[in-house]
C-alpha cells in the first residue's frame, strides 16, 4: 500500500480534491474555471521550472522572484514609458534576466559562496534595483510622471495578448507552460546535457573526476533558472496589463513548494518538470477551490503548507527505508 501511495499519492490528492471542491461548488468543474486554474498556474510553473533546473545540480535559486518582478517592471517600463514594441519589451528582460542568471553563477561558481546564500543576497539587489528604478510605484498606462504630464506609452495588445489571449480556447499562456514542459522534460530525459546536470548534482565530485565541466554545467542551471524566472514576469505583465514593483515575491514560495511536492510524483524523488507541473497544478487548484469557498487568503498558506508536508515526508520516509 505504501509504494503505491509514494508513487501516486499526489496524483490521489489532486483527485480527490478536485472532488471534494466539486461537490462543494457546481461551478468549480466548469471549464472556464479549469482554463482560469491552469492561466494562473502557467506563470507559477515556469518559475518552479526555473527553481527545479537549480535543484537538479546541487542549488536552489531564491532570487527566481525577485527576477520575474523585475522582468514585469522591465517590460511595462518599455512599453509604457519608453514607448517600445512588442518585440523590445520581450527581449529587454530577457537580457537582463541572463544578467541575473550570470551574477548568480559567479557568486556560486567563482567566488564557491553557498548557493542560499549567493541567491538571496542577490534577490536584495534586484529587489532594490527595480525599485529604485520605479521609486516603489506601479508602471501602468497613462501614469503621472514626476516630471510633469503622463507617460507616453501604452501596453500594447499584441503583448497583452501573450498573457489574456487564446488560441482555440485555450489560454495562450497554457499554450506556452506545456510547450515549455514538454521541451525541458525532454532535454532533461533524452539528452546528455541533461544527464550531466543530474550527474552534477547527483555527486559534484565524481561528476568532476569523470571529466564533467561541473562550474561550467551550474552556470547553465543558473542561466536557465533565471531564463524561465524572466519569461513568467514577462506573461505575469502581460496578464494584469501594470508593471507592479515586487510582483514575483508571492509567487517564489508557491514556485518552490511546487518544485518539491514535483519530487514525489510518480516516485521519482528527485528534481523533475513533470513533478513540477504537478504539484504547480495541485496548488493552483488548492487556491482556487479554497478561493472560491470564501476561505480568507491568509489561511491558505496553512493548507499550501500541509499539503508540502506530506509529499515531501512521504518522500524521506522512502528514501530511509
Amino acid at each position: 500500500m505504501f509504494p503505491f501511495l509514494y508513487r501516486y499519492g499526489t496524483l490521489l490528492v489532486i483527485l480527490l480534491t478536485v472532488i471534494g471542491f466539486s461537490l462543494a461548488n457546481d461551478k468549480f468543474l466548469s471549464y472556464q474555471n479549469f482554463t482560469d486554474i491552469l492561466r494562473s498556474v502557467s506563470i507559477i510553473t515556469l518559475l518552479a521550472i526555473g527553481v527545479t533546473i537549480s535543484l537538479i545540480v546541487g542549488g536552489f535559486d531564491l532570487s527566481v522572484g525577485s527576477t520575474a518582478s523585475l522582468a514585469t517592471v522591465t517590460s511595462a517600463a518599455a512599453l509604457v514609458l519608453y514607448r517600445q514594441e512588442t518585440i523590445i519589451a520581450i527581449l529587454i528582460p530577457i537580457a537582463i534576466g541572463l544578467l541575473v542568471g550570470l551574477l548568480n553563477s559567479f557568486f556560486v561558481v567563482k567566488v564557491r559562496l553557498p548557493d542560499l546564500l549567493a541567491t538571496l543576497a542577490v534577490m536584495y539587489i534586484i529587489n532594490g534595483l527595480h525599485l529604485t528604478f520605479t521609486k516603489g510605484f506601479s508602471i501602468y498606462n497613462n501614469m503621472p510622471l514626476t516630471e510633469g504630464g503622463t507617460a507616453p506609452g501604452v501596453f500594447l495588445p499584441s503583448f497583452l495578448f501573450i498573457g489574456q489571449g487564446e488560441i482555440w480556447s485555450v489560454p495562450v499562456p497554457v499554450i506556452i507552460m506545456l510547450i515549455a514542459v514538454i521541451v525541458v522534460h525532454v532535454i532533461l530525459q533524452q539528452t546528455r546535457f541533461g544527464r550531466l546536470l543530474y550527474i552534477t548534482g547527483g555527486n559534484e565530485e565524481a561528476a568532476r573526476l569523470s571529466g564533467v565541466p561541473v562550474q561550467r554545467y551550474k552556470m547553465y542551471a543558473y542561466l536557465l533558472s533565471a531564463f524561465f524566472a524572466t519569461l513568467a514576469g514577462i506573461l505575469l505583465a502581460a496578464r494584469i496589463g501594470t508593471g507592479q514593483v515586487s510582483a514575483g515575491a508571492p509567487l517564489l514560495m508557491d514556485g518552490v513548494a511546487a518544485a518539491f511536492i514535483g519530487f514525489s510524483v510518480f516516485g521519482a524523488g528527485k528534481p523533475n518538470v513533470i513533478g513540477t507541473f504537478v504539484g504547480a497544478v495541485l496548488i493552483g487548484i488548492l487556491l482556487n477551490g479554497l478561493t472560491m469557498l470564501n476561505v480568507p487568503y491568509y489561511a491558505q498558506d496553512i493548507v499550501k503548507g500541509s499539503i508540502l508536508i506530506g509529499a515531501l515526508a512521504f518522500m524521506y520516509y522512502e528514501k530511509k527505508k
